[in-house]
């Protein structure tokens, strides 16, 4: 890791693959890292131990778990009483928007993610959205980026001021899950470190059907690498 950094970044850290590797890119240019998890009421929560493994291992300058409970909305596979399909195709799973879908989560992700770059005066926020494997999330293409961003900038005082302009950082958008598992590894990522099944027994083990679980397979299995 870098002992000297061009700047400070806050970047979203959900524990997972993508974001893992997005956090690890970021501090290999140089930034310091304000890793921002969020403990949502997701299915998934054992995924923030997996979080705080990986800021801890990549030497994050702060980690931080904003909690919110976005299952008294629910109406998603990750936050209310509804199954998280298994099995699907690579076809299926290509097609609409799945349920596993948590309305408008990288919309508040980010913009907690905002208030926090404005305090720290950080220009820089890292996600770690995929608009190839995860095509039918609405929230992970490139337009919705250059939207958020556009309107972060005039959303804050700092920015109003003219003393901050924000720049959201998507790196592994436009990346193949194969890639990005290359890319992680050429980063020096401990893959083990990180966590992406969507529905976990009660030890934490990855259920090897989800959605999540068949993307991260396919993709190390793509790269030629073991999945430890």
């Amino acid at each position: 890791m870098p002992l000297e950094t061009i700047g400070k970044a806050v970047c979203l850290l959900s524990g997972g693959l993508d974001s893992s590797t997005c956090l690890a890119l970021a501090r290999r240019d140089g930034y310091a890292c304000y890793a921002l998890s969020f403990d949502y009421g997701q299915r998934h929560r054992v995924e923030l131990e997996a979080a705080a493994r990986v800021a801890q291992a990549l030497g994050a300058a702060r980690h931080v778990v904003a909690r919110i409970d976005l299952r008294q909305i629910g109406h998603s596979a990750l936050t209310d009483d509804l199954a998280v399909p298994k099995g699907r195709s690579a076809q299926d799973m290509s097609h609409g928007i799945p349920v596993t879908y948590v309305p408008a989560r990288n919309t508040i992700f980010l913009s907690f993610a905002l208030a926090w770059a404005e305090v720290l005066e950080a220009p820089d926020i890292f996600i770690g959205v995929n608009a190839l494997d995860y095509s039918g999330y609405p929230d992970c293409r490139p337009e919705y980026i250059e939207a958020f961003e556009s309107m972060a900038n005039l959303a804050t005082k700092a920015g109003v001021e003219g003393r901050l302009r924000v720049r959201i950082h998507t790196p592994l958008i436009r990346l193949s899950k194969a890639e990005i598992v290359k890319l992680g590894r050429e980063l020096g990522l401990d893959f083990s470190l990180t966590h992406s099944c969507y529905d976990p027994d009660a030890a934490g083990r990855p259920c090897g059907q989800c959605d999540s679980c068949l993307l991260r397979r396919r993709g190390f299995e793509e790269a030629g690498i073991a999945d430890r």
